[in-house]
């Protein structure tokens, strides 16, 4: 239980109709929540609007309303709270009803296209070896110490954000690490929350269903290093060319990480295998057990942002010489027939071109690498042909299947995908609607020595179609396929 009055501390009030010394006990933006003695905050959402729920969640017991417009009546009894944007409001909101649980612990947020799933699981290893209570926020899942608690998006509502963050505390975590998506800076869903550090892993074409254009999606994600603080540290990969628009106007100090060119903090590829990378950090060589030129550059990521956080040098090489990747990223299986198969989330052009350069740099030379790919309805349609042309481009043999088609024809986005494949490479293509189907065929059309890409899911345990989440796991078909081979 709150006062209203503690709540509403820097949500910047424009109106206010009514007292603010009453007693919270619940905060709800879902209608459907409300119940007695409820603080009602009206968002505007992309498919419905709090404020047309206003009337039906004071009849629930909802004891004041924080919104954007004022209703034509007003209610006695209730408390009407004006600010410039509800969504903003409900996260500071949500921060003072937990007593800002980011400020009891050292936050570290890390945004980018790819990597941001692999910095923070790889931190969150790191930090629990070093002897640290740490908490985990991510794609795939979050953690309190060792308590493991289901994650649903990227970066929860502010809600569930700060009950998590809260937890932690109570746990006596001294550290967090978290992922931010594009979608939770521009949404507010972060606002109040107090950062000790940031990292910058990389960008590319993503979400632009969402976000409309590349350059609006460069400011959703550089909308996050404007908020850090000046005691906050800020790393960005040095070798992406958006990198320094990062950090323009950010009051926080800027290290740089690379493999190329001229940065902070430097590292080498020395030997890369399917098993893993000997790399040179620092002029120390570590063998880690993650694969691929792009696991570089998170490895670095990973190690910067210890020593920022004033761990020892060699103890955090060690850590990083111990570590796994995260589920459903270049996760492998091996077969009895001598077929590797690999899983991983890559579900962008720039993220599968990646995967499938570090495959074509650790294959022995004559075996196959067959790629099964498809792409998300509902979301950005115009890297679909870029996909199947990166596919086409970067193996022998390519199956377009569905992956999370939602609400669109799966054979519709199979479709526009072939048409980015190049009439001299049709002849590697194959259309397998059904996602099963797909990998089976894969799997049928594999020899001993061959690897198989099945990209786009990783660790997702659903396939989502016409609004229905059916289970699905990438990961255990493809192993049950290799099985019947």
């Amino acid at each position: 239980m709150k006062l209203l009055s503690d709540l509403l501390y820097k949500t910047g009030i424009e109106e206010l109709s009514g007292v603010t010394t009453i007693s919270i006990d619940k905060i709800c933006f879902d209608s459907r929540q409300v119940s007695e003695g409820t603080l009602f905050v009206a968002v505007r959402g992309s498919k419905s609007d709090g404020h047309d729920f206003i009337k039906e969640v004071i009849a629930k017991g909802a004891v004041a309303v924080v919104c954007e417009e004022m209703p034509a009546e007003m209610i006695p009894g209730i408390t009407f709270v004006r600010v410039k944007d509800s969504s903003y409001a409900l996260a500071i909101i949500c921060s003072n009803y937990y007593d800002q649980p980011s400020s009891k612990l050292k936050l570290i947020g890390v945004t980018g296209t790819n990597g941001k799933t692999t910095t923070v699981s790889l931190l969150y290893s790191v930090f629990r070896q070093l002897g640290h209570k740490t908490g985990l926020l991510s794609t795939v899942r979050n953690f309190v110490n060792d308590l493991e608690l289901a994650a649903t998006h990227t970066t929860p509502d502010p809600l569930q954000l700060n009950a998590l963050l809260a937890k932690m505390v109570e746990a006596g975590c001294t550290y967090c690490f978290m992922e931010v998506s594009s979608h939770a800076i521009v949404q507010h869903r972060i606002a109040g929350l107090e950062f000790a550090g940031g990292v910058f892993t990389n960008i590319t074409r993503d979400h632009l269903d969402y976000h409309k254009t590349f350059d609006e999606y460069i400011r959703a994600k550089k909308g996050f290093f404007d908020l850090l603080p000046a005691d906050a540290f800020a790393i960005i990969n040095a070798d992406d060319r958006n990198g320094r628009i990062m950090v323009q106007n950010t009051k926080a100090k800027v290290k740089t990480f690379g493999l190329m060119g001229v940065a902070d903090y430097k590292a080498k590829v020395l030997e890369s295998t399917i098993s893993g990378l000997l790399i040179s950090i620092d002029g120390n060589d570590v063998l880690c057990r993650l694969a691929g030129t792009f696991n570089a550059y998170n490895l670095l990521g990973v190690y910067v942002t210890a020593l920022l956080l004033g761990e020892e040098k060699l103890h955090v090489l060690t850590a990083l010489s111990t570590l796994l990747p995260p589920e459903g990223r270049f996760e492998q299986i091996n077969s009895q027939q001598g077929v590797t198969g690999i899983v991983d989330y890559a579900h962008t052009p720039d993220a599968l071109k990646n995967v499938l350069l570090t495959i074509n740099d650790i294959r022995a030379g004559k075996e196959q690498v067959i790629t099964i790919v498809g792409c998300g309805g509902d979301r950005d349609a115009g890297k679909r042909p870029q996909m199947a042309a990166i596919a086409c481009e970067q193996s022998d043999r390519v199956i377009l299947t569905s992956d999370n088609p939602r609400s669109e024809d799966p054979e519709a986005i199979i479709a526009e995908m072939k048409a980015g494949v190049p009439i001299h490479q049709m002849k590697k293509v194959l259309s397998v609607t059904d996602r099963r189907e797909a990998i089976r065929t894969a799997c049928a059309l594999a020899k001993p020595g061959d690897i198989i890409l099945l990209a786009g899911k990783g660790h997702e345990k659903y396939q989502e179609i016409k609004g229905v989440k059916y289970p699905f796991d990438d990961k255990q078909v493809l192993e049950e396929s290799l099985e019947l081979c």
